[in-house]
């Protein structure tokens, strides 16, 4: 069988079961089978493919079937301008949790040392970008699951900072007081209800751990406003992303936590998405 029927295999068993980017996930998995770029595969399509390759791609086939993400078929997904290893055990890295990323950059000079906290890291993905950006900073990273921890200290020697990064495995609640320049989070902020409406390959692939935060989605991030207070030097910086429809409740929390609010950054769907504040 050559390139281009097996493309149309994946084509028409990925369309079947309603996966609406079947044409270019059918690219990607046969690029990840073959070692080679989709590029590579679009312009060499008569190519014949040996049979236990054929094998291998039908087996990531019924996975992605099966509305499994392709990053943790992959074993990797990209952040920022760094590539991360995950796996069902962290949260896949997405476009919105950059923002933090360059709100933090816009309020940093390159060689200033700063030093930041994460509530929540995951795979690591945005602490460790900036520390790659901001390499005579340090950081703290704290996540409730051992093994999101376990991962994030994976990609921080992977990215050669395991000794600008400390991942420990603690709620925010049990933090000890130390003073930081910013604090920064992902934080779940998902409710009960909407839990339940999410995406197929989110709710069932992906940790409930590191979205779902109660019956109003704010549980989480009532902590780390609560907690960040005690946390940051006075005019520090806490920035973190929020849901949909939550930017009314989470300012009146910051107000009453005497926070500042800088700015209100939207995504690309033009929903507001990172909150960028100060504490007075």
């Amino acid at each position: 069988m050559n390139y281009i029927n097996t493309l149309n295999y994946g084509n028409k068993l990925l369309k079947n079961n309603n996966i609406s980017s079947y044409q270019l996930d059918s690219e990607l998995l046969l690029a990840k089978v073959l070692n080679k770029t989709r590029e590579e595969i679009l312009i060499n399509l008569k190519d014949k493919l040996e049979a236990n390759k054929f094998d291998k791609f039908k087996k990531l086939l019924i996975r992605r079937k099966q509305n499994e993400p392709l990053a943790y078929i992959f074993r990797q997904k990209e952040f920022w301008k760094y590539n991360f290893f995950v796996n069902k055990d962290v949260l896949i890295p997405r476009p919105e949790t950059e923002i933090v990323v360059d709100e933090v950059l816009k309020l940093t000079k390159n060689k200033s040392p700063k030093n930041f906290l994460e509530v929540g890291t995951g795979s690591g993905c945005l602490i460790i970008s900036l520390i790659n950006e901001r390499p005579n900073s340090r950081g703290i990273a704290i996540d409730i699951s051992k093994k999101a921890i376990k991962i994030a200290n994976f990609n921080a020697k992977m990215h050669h900072l395991e000794n600008k990064i400390k991942f420990i495995n603690i709620d925010v609640d049990k933090l000890n007081i130390n003073k930081y320049d910013f604090v920064v989070s992902n934080p779940p902020y998902i409710n009960k209800i909407d839990l339940k409406r999410l995406d197929n390959n989110v709710r069932q692939f992906e940790p409930i751990i590191a979205l779902e935060a109660g019956v109003d989605g704010l549980k989480t991030i009532k902590k780390l406003i609560f907690k960040s207070k005690k946390l940051l030097k006075k005019n520090g910086k806490l920035i973190f992303e929020i849901g949909e429809n939550q930017e009314f409740e989470v300012k009146k929390l910051l107000m009453k936590n005497r926070f500042y609010i800088n700015k209100i950054c939207k995504d690309i769907r033009s929903i507001p998405r990172v909150i960028v504040s100060t504490k007075i």
